[in-house]
């Protein structure tokens, strides 16, 4: 079992292969079968213990009793954007509570962006997941059976895993890395650490934290302002943790990894996508080993923002490229499914 998880919410994807080899000893069996296990969890993509079919069935039973289920998620709704652009699915875990997870396909890949908490404590004025608060956060398990059902979904691994759903994944730091390393691991999923996303809005001590970790997991700041007074209008974060205190911890990141960050910069109309702003975003960044995302405000009812004419979005991306910063322009691709984080979370809620 996973540290800090409870008998009722753990699950085979709680454990790393050396746990699942310790729990098979366990139950009596040779520590070789581990592998047979954590293949079927992870390449076969298992959804019942009874699948298994060239493991002992007293080591399935003993191993069903020990680990209740295999992941304790359950898909409770599935909506697609017109076209299959999008896939968004609405997860039910053992309590009744409701997370989400995207899939986002792009050519010949598909990324999948996870949740890391039920709810979220931090409250962005654009973003659907923190409006009822933080109910509490997800196991490795939960986290690490998100992608496993993207894999069912899909029919293959992703290609790209992003933690930049529903919840804080710094408020949750150890069981979102450790689902990250179980994502990594060869004998799990696989996926590639520079594959592997986690995003934050601007929880300093865990941007500390990583730069310490030696990973080489990508690290994606929603900054979404260039100064301190616009930012805490969007962000109540940037109250605790000031922009000052954010850009000077992005900066020992930088030093110290060697790693660039992301920055997202969600543009709103008439509050933070004029040449004003783009002048001090320049002028914010300079001399740091950084890229910019910039992405139109998908909008919400709870906001009263509206997203730019897509002309002004295209003069503060050419502005920031002219002055030399690394910079991309996202075009939505979940309006259609509600897929602005929590948003089909909160239609269920609201039921």
């Amino acid at each position: 079992m996973g540290a800090g998880e409870s008998p009722m919410m753990d699950s085979a994807y709680s454990l790393t292969p050396e746990e699942i080899a310790a729990a098979v000893e366990a139950c009596g069996e040779k520590p070789w079968r581990a592998a047979q296990v954590c293949q079927w969890l992870y390449g076969g993509r298992a959804e019942r213990w009874d699948a298994m079919t060239n493991v002992p069935a007293a080591l399935r039973q003993a191993m069903a009793g020990r680990l209740r289920d295999l992941d304790g998620t359950a898909r409770v709704r599935e909506v697609a954007a017109e076209g299959g652009a999008t896939t968004k699915l609405l997860l039910g875990l053992h309590d009744g509570e409701m997370i989400e997870t995207v899939i986002i396909p792009a050519r010949d890949r598909n990324t999948v962006c996870v949740s890391s908490q039920v709810g979220c404590a931090f409250r962005c004025a654009f973003c659907a997941s923190g409006l009822h608060g933080v109910a509490r956060s997800l196991s490795c398990g939960e986290i690490v059976a998100q992608v496993v059902r993207a894999a069912q979904r899909i029919g293959r691994r992703p290609d790209n895993v992003v933690f930049m759903g529903i919840g804080e994944p710094f408020a949750n730091y150890d069981a979102v890395l450790k689902a990250a390393r179980l994502m990594n691991d060869p004998r799990g999923l696989g996926i590639g650490a520079r594959k592997i996303t986690i995003s934050t809005c601007g929880v300093v001590p865990g941007i500390e934290r990583l730069a310490d970790e030696g990973t080489q997991f990508e690290l994606s700041v929603s900054l979404h302002a260039p100064t301190q007074a616009l930012r805490e209008k969007l962000m109540p974060v940037a109250s605790q943790w000031s922009l000052d205190a954010l850009m000077a911890a992005c900066r020992d990141y930088t030093a110290q990894t060697n790693r660039i960050i992301t920055f997202e910069y969600t543009l709103v109309a008439g509050f933070n996508d004029r040449p004003e702003h783009a002048r001090l975003l320049v002028a914010l960044l300079r001399g740091l080993k950084c890229r910019v995302n910039l992405i139109p405000l998908n909008p919400v009812k709870e906001f009263a923002g509206e997203a730019p004419d897509p002309r002004d979005c295209e003069d503060f991306l050419a502005f920031l490229e002219r002055h030399g910063v690394n910079t991309t322009l996202r075009r939505s691709k979940g309006r259609g499914v509600n897929a602005s984080c929590g948003q089909l979370r909160l239609r269920a809620f609201q039921r």
